[in-house]
């Protein structure tokens, strides 16, 4: 009965696949390639020390203190300062700090969509965005992609027969296909939005994890370079780089939005962590940012490339991926008829879980697909996983 009571826009919410998972990646003697979460034998714990002592001694009042619904202002410096490294012009007025990434799909989401807006995302594309535009009752549709990322042409005859809102889109290492937009396509994209006039929402927690040593220009630089920046929502976030349980994130926003955008942020929580963000800004002034993200990168690239020599030595043919360019994920797929959702039970109980591809699409799931996420398992722990995964794959 009490169930009656709920909204309508809530009924049918589904908890995140990925969160179900990881209760069986802490069973003993599990090898979980499931959750997409750093590592934390890779956080500089030193480093994060040394700027907490110093937010205790120097900024303790207002650190412990409520704060401004935008952020701290020298925080949205620094931030501007790493975003001109990313080719993107912004000042500290486009910026607002948000308590992680998934914030700032959240206040976005609130910000720009109406009941059956129609927004159109990757097939597969990031799970917890397939959540937050459901709940703001979007209307999603899908365009496929391949070993260049997003296949912009098959989006481009979509948006000739139907009008839509924006393009939800992880160009760089994307989560979960782990590929990267070529950037003859990301001008196509830009090109696109300014001719069809849609928004594009580029979501961009990985590209400092690089491991191909070409620098991917953003969605939002592209844009700026024609005049049509505005039309380019770019959100960020320190948590794949520094620290997710600090909770900070940043969206750039165009100009037309960030009033209602701080006003949202002000009716969800007031202000990110006065204490997380003085942290964040503390670290960044130490410059030990750089060397931090060089020694990840490094790290995952090892990771990634024992993974990869896995899988082909243990199931050869059977599956087929994409080689990853950086991030912490490879999307693999089955090269015949298979249900990975259903094998997941075959496998857990052989001590290896990972994620069922089918839960990151919106529509039309390829069942023969999976997420692998190597950013936490040791090198021998991944060639482990890979021939238990052969191990349990039918005769």
């Amino acid at each position: 009965m009490s169930s009656q009571k709920l909204a309508n826009r809530v009924k049918d919410l589904q908890s995140s696949a990925i969160r179900e998972l990881l209760k069986h990646s802490k069973m003993e003697g599990v090898i979980s390639l499931g959750g997409g979460i750093p590592n934390p034998d890779l956080f500089d714990t030193e480093g994060l020390r040394i700027a907490m002592d110093r937010v205790l001694t120097e900024d303790g009042h207002n650190a412990f203190q409520y704060g401004l619904s935008e952020g701290d202002p020298k925080l949205r410096e620094a931030i501007c300062q790493i975003s001109a490294e990313r080719g993107i012009q912004c000042t500290p007025d486009d910026v607002v700090i948000t308590s992680g990434s998934q914030q700032s799909l959240d206040i976005v989401a609130r910000a720009i969509i109406n009941p059956g807006d129609v927004i159109v995302v990757e097939r597969p594309t990031y799970l917890a965005a397939l959540q937050v535009f459901q709940l703001a009752e979007a209307e999603l549709k899908s365009v496929g992609t391949d070993g260049e990322g997003m296949i912009v042409d098959e989006l481009e005859e979509l948006v000739k027969q139907t009008p839509i809102k924006a393009v939800y889109i992880v160009p760089t290492f994307g989560n979960p296909g782990g590929v990267t937009l070529t950037d003859a396509r990301r001008q196509q994209l830009v090109a696109l939005a300014a001719r069809y006039d849609f928004l594009i929402f580029e979501d961009d927690p990985y590209s400092e994890i690089n491991f191909s040593g070409e620098t991917f220009r953003t969605l939002k630089s592209h844009a700026q370079a024609i005049g049509v920046g505005e039309q380019v929502i770019y959100t960020s976030t320190f948590s794949k780089i520094l620290a997710p349980g600090a909770r900070v994130g940043w969206i750039t926003l165009p100009s037309w939005l960030k009033q209602q955008a701080v006003i949202l942020k002000q009716a969800t929580d007031l202000h990110t962590s006065s204490l997380s963000q003085a942290l964040t800004r503390h670290y960044l002034e130490s410059g030990r940012l750089r060397p931090q993200i060089a020694l990840i990168s490094k790290a995952y690239q090892q990771k990634c490339d024992a993974l990869v020599s896995a899988l082909q030595n243990e199931l050869g043919d059977r599956i087929r991926f994409h080689r990853p360019q950086g991030g912490m994920f490879l999307w693999a797929t089955f090269t015949e008829a298979f249900n990975t959702t259903e094998w997941l039970k075959t496998t857990l109980n052989n001590g290896v879980v990972y994620v069922p591809g089918e839960f990151f699409y919106c529509d039309r799931p390829d069942t023969s697909t999976l997420r692998l996420s190597y950013s936490t398992v040791s090198e021998a722990n991944l060639a482990e996983a890979a021939r238990r995964l052969k191990a349990s794959l039918p005769q």
